[in-house]
């Protein structure tokens, strides 16, 4: 059995998937990024390897994407994470033509071609009123922490307005609200609103087209999935579970399985050295 391996160093995490030569997610990771870029990358790839059961011996192809990809070190090739997010959203939905990618520290929106190559992109990442980051702040400075944002939105009954197009103002508008007694859900319910309108303007400056697709840990949240459906006045794929946030690093592993069906059929022997810690 041929195995790859991809990790996303993103910025907030950093997430490894190994697949197998059927590209069957055999095994995955997910660690805090920090700031050893290059140990977090490597420990990440080990420890999905161990949840594979496998040895590292045994992964014959690595692929590294994400802000960080140039910091791991052991890897085979290093891709874009517009090039990982492509391949890995298109994997699960072959008709996506416009990808949202919402973390916590950037957002992306890609347009696509027939054959999975990004044609047009925008970043948001000068600003985190634009990104996850914003919402995990609005979270904690209410007492909240990111896990209880679900549950809390869920019990909104309105979605209070917050239009600040800078981090710091839309933090003034979220105090405002809690000195007049408004409800932390419905604040809460307000800022994903204020998010998914400053992706939907992204999405739009790739000239977006359907289907679309949506991927970042943020799109965890159910609410956020259908605020930006209600958007679009659309449907949208979003991958089942912790999968949203898999998807650059699936990508890459994939993009790792592809590249060893061409050395194979080169007549190339792929088995390597074993990936264990310097």
């Amino acid at each position: 059995m041929r195995y790859t391996s991809g990790i996303d160093i993103g910025s907030t995490y950093t997430k490894a998937i190994i697949l197998n030569q059927d590209d069957e997610i055999v095994g995955r990771a997910m660690l805090p990024t920090g700031f050893q870029l290059p140990e977090v990358a490597e420990q990440a790839h080990l420890q999905a390897i161990a949840a594979a059961g496998l040895e590292p011996s045994d992964v014959d192809y690595v692929v590294a994407t994400g802000f960080g990809r140039h910091q791991a070190q052991f890897v085979d090739v290093q891709v874009t994470d517009l090039t990982a997010a492509a391949r890995g959203a298109t994997s699960f939905f072959p008709g996506t033509r416009t990808i949202l990618d919402v973390g916590g520290q950037t957002m992306k929106a890609s347009g696509l071609t027939d054959g999975a190559r990004v044609k047009s992109f925008r970043l948001n990442d000068k600003c985190a009123a634009g990104t996850g980051a914003f919402l995990e702040k609005t979270a904690r400075y209410m007492g909240f922490s990111t896990e209880e944002i679900g549950p809390l939105v869920a019990t909104s009954k309105e979605a209070m307005s917050i239009s600040g197009v800078c981090a710091v103002f839309a933090e003034s508008e979220v105090i405002n609200h809690l000195s007049q007694g408004a409800a932390p859900a419905d604040i809460m319910h307000g800022a994903i609103v204020s998010l998914v309108g400053r992706s939907v303007q992204l999405m739009k400056r790739v000239r977006m087209e359907p289907e679309f697709t949506l991927i970042g840990g943020i799109l965890r949240f159910s609410t956020m999935v259908e605020v930006v459906r209600r958007e679009l006045n659309a449907q949208v794929n979003v991958p089942e579970g912790a999968l949203v946030q898999f998807i650059p690093a699936y990508g890459a592993a994939f993009l790792g399985q592809r590249r060893l069906r061409k050395l194979e059929a080169e007549g190339v022997d792929i088995k390597r050295r074993a990936r264990a810690p310097a």
